[in-house]
């Protein structure tokens, strides 16, 4: 009778493995996901450490000089904002924008004087003509120049902003294009909340002369990376595979337990 019972237990062992190899294989594999919590993931910091190290390009003066230029008339026109506008959404959204400018330029006179780099003391022509528009304007006309020279300029300076961000040797350039982002981003929520954004009138994206040749970029190894399984054999779907491999399983253990109980 034990030897009976110790017989029997190869074969539960094996129903046991069974269950939990198949359990293994038909689960669902969800995507990794990055958590802002987890040591190593890029965030956002309000903390400026960058010593100005690496070469500096043209292209890196000139996006100083801008974040520069951007301070110079962003500040003045919600500062109006804030005087001239009898809502109180523009006047929050002025309030938010100038004290964080100030910020953002002070930011950027620190990576300028690191670098060497000379920087404007006044708006340029066309700031300088919007900020006129601006004074003229009355309580009823104000809000919508505001707001719509505003978010334009932002979505202007969006771009370039990636442009520097990944293509600068310089560790000062890009930690300020990082915290140049995030203000950018955060200024066109805050101009867009208004509810009186133009869209119709912000200028379009250029359309690709052939398809997949826009903005995003998208070569041979990401279309072949979106098509392939991870099982590595072309055409042949994941979830085909796991089902092959689980009944293969299934009928192992049968057969191994026939064997046993023939003993």
């Amino acid at each position: 009778m034990v030897a009976a019972r110790f017989a029997g237990r190869p074969s539960r062992w094996l129903v046991g493995i069974s269950a939990m190899v198949l359990t293994f294989l038909l689960t669902p594999i969800s995507p990794a996901r990055a958590d802002s919590t987890i040591p190593g993931i890029p965030v956002p910091s309000t903390s400026f450490n960058a010593k100005g190290a690496g070469s500096v390009s043209p292209a890196d003066r000139d996006f100083v000089i801008k974040v520069r230029l951007a301070g110079l008339w962003e500040i003045p026109a919600s500062n109006m904002a804030q005087e001239k506008s009898d809502d109180p959404r523009i006047v929050n959204i002025g309030k938010s924008i100038s004290a964080q400018h100030v910020l953002l330029d002070q930011l950027d006179r620190d990576v300028a004087k690191k670098l060497d780099i000379e920087l404007p003391n006044q708006p340029n022509g066309d700031q300088q003509y919007w900020l006129s528009e601006m004074r003229a304007a009355n309580s009823t006309t104000f809000d919508e120049i505001y707001i719509d020279r505003l978010r334009a300029a932002h979505g202007k300076i969006f771009p370039a902003i990636a442009t520097i961000r990944a293509s600068t040797r310089n560790d000062a350039v890009r930690q300020l294009a990082q915290q140049a982002n995030q203000f950018v981003m955060t200024h066109m929520t805050l101009l867009e909340s208004s509810g009186i954004v133009d869209y119709g009138a912000l200028p379009t994206a250029a359309a690709p002369t052939t398809p997949g040749s826009g903005p995003v970029p998208v070569d041979g190894q990401m279309v072949a990376a979106a098509h392939s399984s991870t099982s590595g054999i072309p055409g042949v779907n994941t979830t085909v595979v796991l089902l092959v491999l689980a009944v293969a399983l299934v009928a192992g253990v049968i057969t191994t337990m026939r064997i046993f109980r023939a003993r």
